[in-house]
């Protein structure tokens, strides 16, 4: 790609991961010689068109500045909210760039060619986000866990992160939802909310969201097979 945006990345960090079963909120679990924040930050700022990251982080976060990417000076801090969209919301108050590029503190293995795809992809139109195609056969329950229906897989998605959008959009987005009271999983769900239709881009299936201890060993694996590479 030539031309390539002044684009802002946003890191909602202020969660605490609870399913990993650890006392430390999963995105300061170690993964190899750094934590999983300093993968995911240190993947951002390597791809060119990244001129600033906002990492939005819980109010009692005492990790973060203890990290040796605390002072790297195009990463900014905000404080996060109780929900991500929350999170997301304050980090864009304090964006100035055109675009911005939403991505989970916990997907250490983004890669610059993902990134690249989807900001191809997402500046033709009204955004986009990363995803990955279900292949697996996929099942309804009831509240019983009893299986009720066997729900088709064509055209079904998982969505992934980075999601690129217009900055004052996704911001405009993200208020109204959130006053409406509206259940905002994404950002994407509030793009399409507001009557968006943003588009999706095929990323890698190395792109892992740790969100179980066996996840750590997983991504460490896909680490070391990118840097191979």
């Amino acid at each position: 790609m030539t031309d390539r945006p002044w684009l802002t990345a946003v890191v909602p960090a202020a969660g605490i991961g609870s399913r990993m079963g650890d006392t430390l909120p999963k995105q300061y679990l170690a993964l190899g010689d750094q934590c999983i924040l300093e993968h995911t930050l240190t993947r951002l700022l390597a791809h060119p068109a990244v001129e600033r990251v906002v990492v939005a982080l819980a109010p009692h976060d005492v990790w973060f500045e203890t990290l040796p990417l605390a002072a790297e000076p195009r990463i900014l801090r905000v404080q996060g909210g109780s929900e991500r969209a929350y999170s997301v919301l304050n980090a864009l108050m304090v964006v100035e760039s055109e675009w911005v590029m939403v991505h989970d503190a916990a997907r250490p293995c983004i890669t610059v060619g993902d990134i690249d795809r989807l900001i191809e992809v997402a500046m033709q139109g009204e955004g986009a986000i990363l995803g990955s195609q279900v292949r697996d056969t996929m099942k309804r329950t009831n509240a019983a866990g009893e299986i009720v229906a066997t729900v088709e897989r064509e055209a079904l998605w998982h969505a992934l992160t980075p999601q690129m959008f217009p900055t004052q959009t996704l911001r405009r987005a993200l208020e109204e939802g959130l006053a409406l009271g509206a259940q905002i999983t994404d950002e994407a769900s509030a793009m399409e909310r507001a009557g968006y239709r943003p588009r999706m881009v095929e990323g890698r299936a190395d792109n892992l969201k740790v969100t179980r201890p066996e996840d750590l060993a997983l991504a460490s694996l896909y680490l070391r097979q990118q840097d191979a590479h």
